[in-house]
């Protein structure tokens, strides 16, 4: 097998009137490029750039400022992306423009509205987002025009700093290649689209492979136009570098190699990580980023992860992690085998593998930074305790590293315990979102206090930025706009407060009734920091009914939240129809309010009816389990309405084909992604999603199946075989990710009145 060559010898939007662009005149002068990039932005927007004269200001501290007054309206910022960020938060607060995912409303005012204030600074040098598994959970078929408009949007946010990872296949496939691989080992070695996240962290290999040469060579295009616009508008992305994992037919043909056989995560086969000291590491983590800036330019900040759920082998031989467990902040067997041997030994082998990450970065990228997700240090604190932590840190430079904090709303206070990540730069942030996932939920007045806290800690350190890291996107925008707001100081003196706001741009109109209405949804929905229901018994899911089922739920615990407020808000949210179902975004969140709070009753439902069953009364079940459907497909119905579906995510996987085979690739990976996920482990309904087709057409049978046998044992007087059932049903769902039934998006004829139906099925008993 040859050595290296040379080296060893990716929705629609609402819209409304907007004023139209005045075209330049000869007389004009050419603005600088930055301005001119905001202003391209704010045109795509629709957010009249013409109107509004921009000057970029640099300036210790990220900030802009907006003077309105007489006609003309000025917006000062000391980046591109701060003039971004203040043009939209003025048309913002004047109530004239809201942006999210799920929509815009935009409905700029004829004379501009004066406008005075002082200066609007960050207290964070950078705004960060996006996560490595977002990649996954949610663009692995995106198309340039939805990237574009992602782009835009963390502009308006004042995000500076996103994980741009996208088209990295095009560069391990040039490196592969070049070790003597052919093509089709490559191919066969990555994982389908919608899975190559955790192929990129090392946790699987190969699963639903081959990956389509199309697919790698369209992301590679893809990703030039993304870097070009990133860079245009002054961010700096986060680039993709080698952390050591390399595929079976690699190791196979490195024999004398030192490369460690992982774990084998979730089920999956085991990965093969090779050990930063072997001279090969720095031979391939030069030659990646070599070949990566050729294609797509030079970086300044490299994501290398190394040990993302992975349990760092400490045993000269790695023996104590091919038979490592993991759990979630919990004590596994590898980590205790590797307390067991000497402490100087743990030490100085962890802190070797820092150093050579990093040294491998510096060496190909001279003055570039080693980032890393500090999502490890978490969630499994037995093993990362702030002692190996601090020795895997401490031989990397601080000013050339970044910690990417991102669980702060899950695993707070790693940052304490390891007194600010020994001095290195790092970034505070929340994962929030879990496999996109889509419960209503969040924590407004957390947040708040929580950044509040931090601004004020004297023990922050070397605190450089703060991030919004969510696994899937597309739900809960109010949780994005409000937490970016908070990093501007733009929260206003209350959750309160800064909610009015966000109303009135949002609908166009914040009244009392409607303040109080929404006061009372933040109350039911939007004070639970983590959605514990998610992930329990080992199962995932976002509410019971999306679980596979089991006998089990019948100790299925009370969710989160305040149920009895949340119907509250939603019959005064739905109070305010006559004024305002008119309003896309108005009636976008009725829906997910209503759905949210039935799918909580529909769960209610099906425990009752699992409950009655096993005491053996059929009659109960039989009263409980009559709800079920009618409910199930009322939801489903009221579901058409929103930004995505089932069809959505299909048409999109299928739409990014360009032959026969990738359609029903692509197809197949994403009907996967959102239900049996893989592998042997735990993951089977973690991407679980409140769809129309998913509830009605996948959760729905799945528990009329399940409870269709649990009535006939009932009705028998014998014994349950839960076991029997559910290996049915995960032959069902495998059958079900191969038919090849198309779906169709299906729009409620009226949102509001189907949204009443639903409360009407939710609330009988």
């Amino acid at each position: 097998m040859l050595l290296i060559a040379g080296a060893l010898a990716l929705a629609g939007f609402t819209s409304s009137v907007h004023a139209q662009p005045v075209a330049p005149t000869p007389a004009m002068q050419p603005e600088p490029t930055g301005i001119a990039a905001a202003r391209a932005t704010l045109a795509r927007l629709r957010l009249a750039p013409e109107r509004l004269d921009l000057r970029i200001l640099p300036a210790a501290e990220p900030s802009y400022t907006i003077a309105a007054a007489g006609g003309r309206a000025r917006i000062d910022g000391t980046s591109t992306v701060a003039l971004v960020r203040g043009a939209y938060s003025y048309w913002n607060a004047a109530g004239a423009a809201s942006l999210s995912w799920e929509g815009d409303r935009i409905a700029l005012p004829a004379h501009l509205p004066g406008m005075t204030g002082g200066r609007v600074t960050s207290p964070f040098a950078h705004r960060v987002y996006l996560n490595t598994c977002t990649y996954g959970y949610t663009t692995p078929f995106w198309d340039w025009a939805r990237w574009e408009r992602e782009i835009d949007w963390m502009a308006a946010q004042g995000v500076d700093m996103p994980l741009a990872l996208e088209g990295q296949e095009y560069i391990w496939r040039a490196l592969w290649r070049e070790t003597g691989l052919s093509d089709a080992a490559i191919v066969a070695s990555l994982s389908g689209p919608a899975f190559l996240p955790w192929q990129r962290m090392g946790n699987i290999e190969g699963y639903r492979s081959p990956l389509s040469p199309n697919w790698i060579d369209d992301k590679h295009a893809l990703q030039r136009r993304i870097l070009s616009r990133m860079r245009a508008l002054g961010m700096t992305p986060v680039l993709p570098a080698f952390a050591g994992y390399v595929p079976k037919a690699f190791a196979d043909a490195h024999p004398k190699a030192r490369i460690y056989k992982m774990r084998a995560w979730e089920g999956f086969n085991a990965t093969y990580w090779l050990d930063p000291s072997d001279p090969l590491f720095a031979v391939l983590a030069k030659r990646f980023i070599d070949l990566y800036t050729r294609e797509y330019g030079a970086g300044q900040f490299y994501l290398a992860d190394a040990f993302n759920e992975m349990v760092p082998p400490i045993a000269e031989d790695g023996s104590d992690t091919a038979t490592a467990t993991y759990g979630d902040s919990i004590a596994n067997t590898a980590a205790a085998r590797a307390a067991a041997l000497p402490p100087a030994v743990r030490v100085a082998r962890l802190a070797a593998y820092g150093e050579r990450l990093y040294r491998s970065i510096a060496d190909a990228a001279p003055g570039a930074t080693w980032v890393m997700q500090g999502w490890l240090f978490g969630a499994d604190k037995h093993f990362w305790t702030p002692e190996a932590i601090a020795a895997f840190l401490s031989k990397v430079p601080d000013r050339r590293m970044l910690v990417l904090d991102i669980g702060n709303d899950r695993y707070p206070g790693i940052w304490r315990d390891t007194k600010a990540f020994g001095g290195k730069n790092w970034v505070y942030g929340y994962v929030h979102n879990y496999g996109g996932s889509n419960p209503v939920y969040g924590d407004l007045d957390f947040y708040r206090n929580d950044l509040t806290a931090l601004a004020a800690a004297p023990d922050k350190g070397r605190l450089t930025g703060f991030g919004m890291f969510p696994e899937g996107l597309h739900s809960n925008s109010l949780v994005y706009a409000n937490a970016y707001d908070l990093a501007w100081d733009r929260g206003g003196t209350s959750t309160a407060d800064w909610l009015h706001r966000h109303l009135a741009a949002r609908y166009g109109t914040a009244t009392p009734a409607l303040d109080a209405a929404w006061a009372k949804i933040v109350a039911g929905a939007y004070t639970t920091r983590y959605w514990t229901p998610r992930w329990w018994e080992k199962q995932a899911g976002a509410y019971l009914f999306f679980k596979r089922p089991t006998a089990t739920a019948t100790a299925w615990p009370a969710p989160p939240g305040d149920r009895t407020a949340l119907r509250a808000g939603i019959a005064g949210l739905l109070e305010q129809a006559p004024r305002l179902r008119g309003e896309a975004l108005y009636r976008y969140d009725v829906v997910d309010v209503t759905r949210h709070y039935a799918l909580l009753r529909l769960d209610e439902r099906v425990q009752r009816a699992l409950l009655a069953y096993a005491a053996g009364d059929v009659a109960g079940g039989d009263r409980a389990a009559a709800g079920i459907e009618p409910l199930a497909r009322a939801i489903d119905l009221l579901l058409g309405n929103q930004q995505e579906t089932l069809s959505s995510w299909i048409d999109m996987a299928r739409t990014y084909a360009r032959s026969p085979a990738d359609e029903r690739a692509f197809v197949t990976d994403a009907k996967a992604q959102v239900t049996i996920w893989g592998g042997e482990g735990n993951l089977a309904d973690y991407a679980s999603k409140a769809w129309a087709g998913l509830v009605a057409d996948f959760y729905l049978p799945r528990w009329q199946h399940f409870l269709r046998e649990r009535r006939a044992a009932a009705v028998a007087d014998t014994p349950f075989d839960d076991a029997a059932v559910r290996r049915d049903i995960r032959d069902w769902e495998q059958n079900w990710v191969k038919d090849t039934k198309r779906y169709r998006r299906i729009r409620p004829h009226d949102v509001i009145a189907q949204a009443r139906t639903v409360l009407t099925l939710a609330d009988a008993e």
